[in-house]
Protein backbone atom coordinates (compact mmCIF):
# COMPACT_ATOMS: atom_id res chain seq x y z
CA UNK A 1 0.00 0.00 0.00
CA UNK A 2 1.39 3.68 -1.25
CA UNK A 3 2.51 5.43 1.93
CA UNK A 4 -0.17 7.97 2.72
CA UNK A 5 0.73 12.18 1.97
CA UNK A 6 -0.76 14.43 4.43
CA UNK A 7 -3.52 16.29 2.80
CA UNK A 8 -4.75 18.44 5.70
CA UNK A 9 -1.28 20.69 6.00
CA UNK A 10 -1.47 23.26 8.74
CA UNK A 11 -2.70 26.34 5.99
CA UNK A 12 -5.33 23.88 5.26
CA UNK A 13 -6.61 23.25 8.43
CA UNK A 14 -6.12 27.03 9.62
CA UNK A 15 -8.24 28.10 6.31
CA UNK A 16 -10.83 25.23 7.03
CA UNK A 17 -11.23 26.33 11.08
CA UNK A 18 -11.74 30.12 9.71
CA UNK A 19 -14.82 29.27 7.25
CA UNK A 20 -16.38 26.43 9.53
CA UNK A 21 -15.22 27.19 13.34
CA UNK A 22 -12.25 26.39 15.64
CA UNK A 23 -11.85 22.81 15.95
CA UNK A 24 -13.96 21.64 12.75
CA UNK A 25 -12.64 21.01 8.75
CA UNK A 26 -16.35 20.74 7.85
CA UNK A 27 -19.42 22.32 6.90
CA UNK A 28 -21.36 23.34 9.59
CA UNK A 29 -19.55 22.69 12.84
CA UNK A 30 -21.29 21.90 15.94
CA UNK A 31 -24.94 22.82 14.41
CA UNK A 32 -24.76 20.88 11.79
CA UNK A 33 -22.97 17.99 14.19
CA UNK A 34 -26.24 18.44 15.78
CA UNK A 35 -28.15 17.67 12.77
CA UNK A 36 -26.71 14.24 12.57
CA UNK A 37 -27.17 13.29 16.09
CA UNK A 38 -30.69 14.47 16.11
CA UNK A 39 -33.06 11.59 17.88
CA UNK A 40 -30.09 9.61 19.14
CA UNK A 41 -29.07 10.01 22.66
CA UNK A 42 -25.26 9.21 23.42
CA UNK A 43 -25.59 9.27 27.22
CA UNK A 44 -23.28 6.86 28.60
CA UNK A 45 -22.57 5.30 25.30
CA UNK A 46 -19.05 4.67 23.56
CA UNK A 47 -18.68 6.49 20.69
CA UNK A 48 -15.69 5.64 17.83
CA UNK A 49 -15.03 8.54 15.36
CA UNK A 50 -14.07 7.94 11.54
CA UNK A 51 -11.89 11.05 10.70
CA UNK A 52 -11.57 12.90 13.65
CA UNK A 53 -9.25 15.72 12.71
CA UNK A 54 -8.54 17.91 15.21
CA UNK A 55 -10.98 16.54 17.73
CA UNK A 56 -13.26 19.98 17.85
CA UNK A 57 -16.36 17.22 17.27
CA UNK A 58 -14.99 14.87 19.53
CA UNK A 59 -14.51 17.48 22.57
CA UNK A 60 -18.14 18.41 22.19
CA UNK A 61 -19.33 14.87 22.02
CA UNK A 62 -18.40 14.15 25.40
CA UNK A 63 -19.11 17.82 27.05
CA UNK A 64 -22.09 18.49 25.40
CA UNK A 65 -23.85 15.03 24.36
CA UNK A 66 -22.54 12.99 27.59
CA UNK A 67 -20.83 10.29 25.75
CA UNK A 68 -18.88 8.28 27.94
CA UNK A 69 -16.26 7.73 26.01
CA UNK A 70 -14.79 8.93 22.50
CA UNK A 71 -12.26 7.11 20.50
CA UNK A 72 -11.20 9.53 17.32
CA UNK A 73 -9.07 7.74 14.93
CA UNK A 74 -7.45 9.60 11.68
CA UNK A 75 -4.72 8.33 9.39
CA UNK A 76 -2.74 11.93 9.24
CA UNK A 77 -0.17 12.48 12.22
CA UNK A 78 -0.35 16.15 12.51
CA UNK A 79 -4.47 16.24 12.96
CA UNK A 80 -3.59 13.64 15.55
CA UNK A 81 -1.23 15.66 17.94
CA UNK A 82 -3.36 18.91 17.02
CA UNK A 83 -6.63 16.55 18.12
CA UNK A 84 -4.86 15.64 21.36
CA UNK A 85 -3.45 19.40 22.29
CA UNK A 86 -7.06 19.80 22.03
CA UNK A 87 -8.46 16.92 24.20
CA UNK A 88 -6.17 18.08 26.88
CA UNK A 89 -7.16 21.39 27.15
CA UNK A 90 -10.64 20.54 27.36
CA UNK A 91 -9.43 18.20 30.15
CA UNK A 92 -11.17 15.42 28.87
CA UNK A 93 -8.22 13.11 28.08
CA UNK A 94 -9.55 10.54 30.61
CA UNK A 95 -12.75 10.44 28.22
CA UNK A 96 -11.18 10.78 25.01
CA UNK A 97 -8.59 8.51 23.23
CA UNK A 98 -7.63 10.21 19.54
CA UNK A 99 -5.44 7.27 17.82
CA UNK A 100 -3.18 7.13 14.79
CA UNK A 101 -4.47 4.67 12.51
CA UNK A 102 -3.42 3.06 9.33
CA UNK A 103 -6.10 2.87 6.45
CA UNK A 104 -7.95 -0.57 6.66
CA UNK A 105 -9.76 -3.03 9.27
CA UNK A 106 -10.60 -0.76 12.75
CA UNK A 107 -7.72 -1.84 15.23
CA UNK A 108 -10.35 -2.97 17.80
CA UNK A 109 -12.33 -6.25 18.92
CA UNK A 110 -15.95 -7.07 17.71
CA UNK A 111 -18.89 -4.79 19.36
CA UNK A 112 -16.29 -2.75 21.02
CA UNK A 113 -18.59 0.66 20.26
CA UNK A 114 -22.53 1.35 20.66
CA UNK A 115 -21.85 4.61 18.34
CA UNK A 116 -20.04 5.26 15.13
CA UNK A 117 -19.52 8.24 13.99
CA UNK A 118 -18.21 9.69 11.14
CA UNK A 119 -18.57 13.86 9.66
CA UNK A 120 -17.96 14.43 6.22
CA UNK A 121 -14.55 11.79 6.05
CA UNK A 122 -15.88 8.91 4.66
CA UNK A 123 -14.94 10.69 1.19
CA UNK A 124 -11.44 9.99 1.83
CA UNK A 125 -12.18 6.15 1.96
CA UNK A 126 -12.45 4.37 -1.36
CA UNK A 127 -14.02 0.71 -0.15
CA UNK A 128 -17.25 2.20 1.25
CA UNK A 129 -18.14 -1.69 1.33
CA UNK A 130 -15.46 -2.93 3.33
CA UNK A 131 -16.21 0.30 5.55
CA UNK A 132 -19.51 -0.42 6.47
CA UNK A 133 -18.83 -3.94 6.88
CA UNK A 134 -16.15 -2.94 9.80
CA UNK A 135 -18.56 -0.56 11.66
CA UNK A 136 -20.91 -3.10 11.48
CA UNK A 137 -18.30 -5.42 13.07
CA UNK A 138 -17.03 -2.75 16.09
CA UNK A 139 -20.81 -1.82 16.86
CA UNK A 140 -22.60 -3.87 19.84
CA UNK A 141 -26.28 -5.17 18.86
CA UNK A 142 -28.51 -2.65 18.54
CA UNK A 143 -25.82 0.09 17.94
CA UNK A 144 -26.02 3.27 15.44
CA UNK A 145 -24.08 4.28 12.53
CA UNK A 146 -24.35 8.07 12.10
CA UNK A 147 -22.80 9.71 9.69
CA UNK A 148 -22.73 12.62 7.07
CA UNK A 149 -20.35 12.22 3.70
CA UNK A 150 -19.80 14.51 0.60
CA UNK A 151 -21.25 11.98 -2.31
CA UNK A 152 -22.56 12.31 -5.35
CA UNK A 153 -25.48 11.93 -8.02
CA UNK A 154 -25.75 8.68 -10.26
CA UNK A 155 -24.54 11.44 -13.40
CA UNK A 156 -21.46 13.26 -11.01
CA UNK A 157 -18.88 10.73 -12.19
CA UNK A 158 -19.29 12.02 -15.68
CA UNK A 159 -20.51 15.58 -14.62
CA UNK A 160 -18.10 18.14 -16.02
CA UNK A 161 -19.01 20.40 -12.73
CA UNK A 162 -17.86 17.52 -10.53
CA UNK A 163 -14.67 17.05 -12.95
CA UNK A 164 -13.73 20.56 -12.45
CA UNK A 165 -14.23 20.61 -8.18
CA UNK A 166 -12.09 17.83 -8.22
CA UNK A 167 -9.74 19.68 -10.37
CA UNK A 168 -9.71 22.49 -8.25
CA UNK A 169 -9.95 20.81 -4.72
CA UNK A 170 -6.50 19.63 -3.90
CA UNK A 171 -7.71 17.17 -2.01
CA UNK A 172 -8.15 13.28 -2.78
CA UNK A 173 -11.71 12.40 -2.85
CA UNK A 174 -13.75 8.99 -3.16
CA UNK A 175 -17.62 10.00 -3.34
CA UNK A 176 -20.11 7.13 -3.06
CA UNK A 177 -23.42 7.59 -5.23
CA UNK A 178 -26.18 8.66 -2.80
CA UNK A 179 -28.82 6.76 -4.59
CA UNK A 180 -26.90 3.23 -3.93
CA UNK A 181 -26.42 4.37 0.06
CA UNK A 182 -29.44 2.18 1.31
CA UNK A 183 -28.84 -1.02 -0.77
CA UNK A 184 -24.68 -0.77 0.66
CA UNK A 185 -25.84 -0.54 4.06
CA UNK A 186 -28.37 -2.85 4.09
CA UNK A 187 -26.23 -5.10 2.13
CA UNK A 188 -23.09 -4.74 4.60
CA UNK A 189 -26.32 -5.97 7.22
CA UNK A 190 -27.71 -2.66 8.61
CA UNK A 191 -31.33 -1.96 9.32
CA UNK A 192 -33.73 1.14 10.35
CA UNK A 193 -31.79 3.13 7.53
CA UNK A 194 -32.29 6.83 7.09
CA UNK A 195 -30.79 8.94 4.34
CA UNK A 196 -31.19 12.95 4.06
CA UNK A 197 -30.03 14.74 1.28
CA UNK A 198 -28.59 17.95 2.24
CA UNK A 199 -27.45 19.16 -0.85
CA UNK A 200 -30.72 21.97 -0.93
CA UNK A 201 -28.84 23.17 2.79
CA UNK A 202 -25.27 23.13 1.52
CA UNK A 203 -26.71 24.94 -1.93
CA UNK A 204 -27.28 28.19 0.19
CA UNK A 205 -24.64 27.36 2.55
CA UNK A 206 -22.05 27.47 0.09
CA UNK A 207 -23.38 30.68 -1.54
CA UNK A 208 -22.80 32.60 2.30
CA UNK A 209 -18.89 30.72 2.69
CA UNK A 210 -18.15 32.17 -0.91
CA UNK A 211 -19.20 35.73 0.33
CA UNK A 212 -17.30 35.45 3.63
CA UNK A 213 -14.01 33.85 2.01
CA UNK A 214 -14.48 36.98 -0.39
CA UNK A 215 -15.50 40.07 1.85
CA UNK A 216 -14.77 39.57 6.04
CA UNK A 217 -12.43 36.52 5.59
CA UNK A 218 -10.52 38.14 2.94
CA UNK A 219 -7.49 39.59 4.69
CA UNK A 220 -7.20 36.62 6.93
CA UNK A 221 -7.41 34.48 3.88
CA UNK A 222 -4.45 36.26 2.51
CA UNK A 223 -2.60 36.18 5.31
CA UNK A 224 -2.67 32.38 5.96
CA UNK A 225 -2.56 31.39 2.09
CA UNK A 226 -1.16 34.24 0.02
CA UNK A 227 -3.11 35.51 -3.34
CA UNK A 228 -2.34 32.81 -5.33
CA UNK A 229 -4.09 29.91 -2.75
CA UNK A 230 -6.94 32.18 -1.89
CA UNK A 231 -7.52 32.80 -5.12
CA UNK A 232 -7.72 29.06 -5.88
CA UNK A 233 -9.72 28.50 -2.68
CA UNK A 234 -11.95 31.20 -4.14
CA UNK A 235 -11.81 29.34 -7.72
CA UNK A 236 -12.58 25.80 -5.68
CA UNK A 237 -15.75 26.83 -4.09
CA UNK A 238 -17.07 28.33 -7.05
CA UNK A 239 -16.80 25.07 -9.07
CA UNK A 240 -18.00 23.43 -5.76
CA UNK A 241 -21.25 25.64 -5.79
CA UNK A 242 -21.59 24.80 -9.68
CA UNK A 243 -21.74 20.84 -9.09
CA UNK A 244 -24.45 21.89 -6.19
CA UNK A 245 -26.50 23.48 -8.73
CA UNK A 246 -26.24 21.11 -10.93
CA UNK A 247 -27.71 18.44 -8.77
CA UNK A 248 -24.02 16.23 -9.15
CA UNK A 249 -22.47 17.07 -5.25
CA UNK A 250 -24.94 15.80 -2.75
CA UNK A 251 -23.50 16.08 0.82
CA UNK A 252 -25.71 13.26 2.69
CA UNK A 253 -26.93 12.78 6.48
CA UNK A 254 -27.76 9.25 7.07
CA UNK A 255 -28.15 6.57 9.83
CA UNK A 256 -28.20 3.09 10.03
CA UNK A 257 -28.59 0.75 12.97
CA UNK A 258 -26.58 -2.39 14.11
CA UNK A 259 -29.81 -5.69 14.76
CA UNK A 260 -30.15 -7.01 18.14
Amino acid sequence: MPKHENEYTDDVVAKLEKLWGEGFLSPGGPEETARILEGTDLTGKDVMDIGCGIGGIDVILVRDYRAATVTGLDIEGPLVLRARERVERAGLADRITIRLVEPGPFPFPDESFDVVLSKDSMVHIPDKQALFAEVLRVLRRGGVFLASDWMQSAAGPDSPEMATFFETSGLTFSMGITDDLPAALEGAGFTDIRVVDRNPWYREEARSELARMRGELREPLLEILGHEKADKWIAMREAMIAALDAGAFRPTHFRAVKPV
